[in-house]
């Protein structure tokens, strides 16, 4: 029997903001002993944002991420598009800040904390149009002018910080066997205008396809001329499309195809996740430690960089005040921590 199962315990929080860390270290300890925790929080906790406050969960985060050694954050979206609504993630003069967000700068926050960590930041230049519908915001020209303003918006805040390394291009093609032409238009258009703000800076993409392509002179022509520096390659695992016994060797092909096109660096983009239930139809999990070892084993061989989709969700350092995701995403960190260390 638990210790303090049945007991329903109030649970006082007031400032200093400093010490609501480790206030809430006891709080979950109480909660793993069976107790009922009931919070009660004065005025100051509950509406002042401090720099001890929700700003610091977004630093927190990128924080954790670093403790494992990853060395990119690549943001999915800036902003994004519903069908209902749009929201934007900063001040980018286009779409509004979530109304529920208790910081008011989640990208500057993000930026700072990957200043301090040494971490490299690709943002997003989308979405800009509903995201459901990569074609038409990859060929749009009012999609394309509102990204373009946006990208203005980005850097004339945000360039000063060091790890502002690139920018990723999330409208994602399959590679089915080849790229889409107004695929590869779509990516040299940014590209090319990327280049107009910030010179240097890094692009990325992660088409998905990879156990589809064909890895012949036709496509490493599309390599050679597409205007980007990495392509991380999902490697669809967590959608069932493939499996860690495959994924090698559909890496050596694309290795040797990038060294003939001699352009964009292989990278791959290993799937975090698995389905609770059916592909698509169910919610994502963190997948079983040893089936991401596998996916590692196969494609570090060939790749000269890998990425991981997801952190956020599939991931949590245990005892973090900035939890977001699935219970067992502790046990992911843990397990891959071990692996690493």
């Amino acid at each position: 029997m638990l210790k303090f199962e049945g007991m329903k315990i109030g649970f006082a929080l007031t400032g200093s903001h400093c010490t609501l860390e480790e206030v809430f270290r006891v709080m979950k300890a109480l909660a793993d002993e069976g107790a009922d925790i009931i919070p009660i929080m004065s005025h100051v906790v509950n509406t002042i944002d401090t720099r001890f406050g929700k700003a610091e969960q977004w630093k927190k985060k990128v924080r954790e991420i670093a403790s494992l050694g990853m060395k990119y954050i690549v943001l999915g979206c800036a902003s994004i598009v519903y069908e209902e609504y749009p929201e934007s993630y900063f001040d980018s003069g286009i779409y509004p800040l979530p109304e529920d967000f208790g910081c008011n700068d989640p990208m500057g926050a993000m930026l700072t904390a990957a200043d301090e960590c040494g971490i490299d930041v690709f943002t997003s230049v989308g979405t800009y149009g509903v995201w459901t519908q990569p074609h038409i915001n990859m060929t749009s020209p009012e999609v394309t002018k509102r990204a373009f303003q946006a990208m203005t918006a980005f850097c004339e805040k945000y360039s000063r910080h060091k790890s502002f390394y690139g920018w990723y291009y999330p409208d994602e093609a399959c590679v089915a066997p080849y790229f889409d032409e107004q695929f590869v238009d779509y990516v040299n258009r940014y590209s090319a205008f990327a280049q107009t703000l910030v010179k240097g800076k890094k692009t990325l993409i992660a088409p998905y396809g990879t156990c589809l392509l064909k890895a012949d002179d036709k496509f490493i022509a599309q390599l050679a001329g597409l205007d980007v520096d990495f392509i991380a390659y999902q490697d669809e695992v967590g959608v069932r499309k493939a499996s860690p016994n495959q994924t090698g060797r559909y890496y050596e092909a694309l290795r040797k195809a990038h060294d003939k096109a001699d352009r964009a660096k292989l990278w791959a983009d290993i799937e975090l996740f698995d389905f609770e239930g059916d592909v698509y139809k169910s919610a994502l999990i963190p997948a079983e430690i040893d089936r991401i070892k596998k996916q590692l084993e196969s494609v570090s061989p060939y790749v000269d960089e890998v990425l991981a989709y997801q952190y956020i969700g599939m991931m949590n350092k245990p005892g973090t005040t900035a939890y977001c995701g699935h219970p067992d995403s502790e046990k992911l960190y843990k397990n891959y921590e071990e692996l690493i260390r």
